[in-house]
C-alpha cells in the first residue's frame, strides 16, 4: 500500500490530529438534529465560512457527477480555484469528499 492510500485510511497520526480537533469532532458528533449542529456551526465558524464548506460539498457533489468545470462555476458560484481544488481532493485527497458523498447518495 503507498503512503498516499495509508495515510487516507489512517489519519490518526496527521499532524492536525491535535486534541483540540478531537473535541472538536466530538462535539460535531453530539449534535442532536441538524438545528442543534446548525447553531453550533454557525457559532464556531463565520457565515463566510459555513458558506464556503456548503459550496465545496455541492462543488463535489457535482463533480463526482461529471459536471464540467464551467458549468458548476455558473451554478454554484465557486471559483475555478475552489472547483480545481475539490477535483484534487476527490481524486488525491483523504477520501473524505468520497465517504460522505457516497453516504449522502444512500440516504
Amino acid at each position: 500500500m503507498s503512503d498516499k492510500a495509508q495515510l487516507a485510511q489512517d489519519t490518526s497520526q496527521h499532524p492536525l490530529r491535535t486534541q483540540d480537533v478531537e473535541v472538536m469532532l466530538d462535539a460535531l458528533r453530539l449534535a442532536a438534529t441538524n438545528d442543534e449542529l446548525f447553531n453550533f456551526l454557525l457559532d464556531v465558524t463565520t457565515p463566510r465560512e459555513l458558506s464556503e464548506m456548503a459550496q465545496r460539498l455541492h462543488v463535489a457533489q457535482l463533480l463526482s457527477g461529471g459536471m464540467a468545470y464551467a458549468a458548476i462555476e455558473k451554478e454554484t458560484g465557486a471559483s475555478a480555484a475552489t472547483i480545481a481544488r475539490v477535483s484534487k481532493c476527490l481524486q488525491y485527497g483523504n477520501t473524505g469528499y468520497t465517504t460522505i458523498l457516497k453516504r449522502l447518495e444512500e440516504e
